[in-house]
């Protein structure tokens, strides 16, 4: 799978895991410099705590796009270093 936001690559893995539609790349698969952290965070009643990166391609910012559980609840624990897309990333 990879996943990208106007035709650049953030991440590329064969080891994606479906959780709710969305598929969570492992951390490593990231093109680390597209990313930045996020202070913004939310909350899902069973995977835990959300953190959020913003995307940066070509001098935009997408904001919050990426977002991951850093300690996720028991019944999520596989997602644990993963991380997922949405707002205009396109995964494929």
């Amino acid at each position: 799978m990879r996943a990208t936001y106007k035709d650049q690559l953030l991440a590329e893995s064969d080891d994606t895991i479906v959780v709710e539609g969305n598929h969570y790349f492992p951390a490593e698969s990231l093109v680390a410099e597209r990313f930045s952290e996020s202070p913004h965070t939310s909350y899902c009643g069973w995977k835990g705590d959300a953190k959020y990166y913003h995307v940066e391609v070509d001098g935009e910012t997408n904001a919050n796009a990426a977002w991951y559980y850093p300690e996720p609840l028991a019944k999520a624990l596989n997602i644990k270093g993963y991380v997922a897309f949405w707002k205009g990333v396109e995964v494929a």
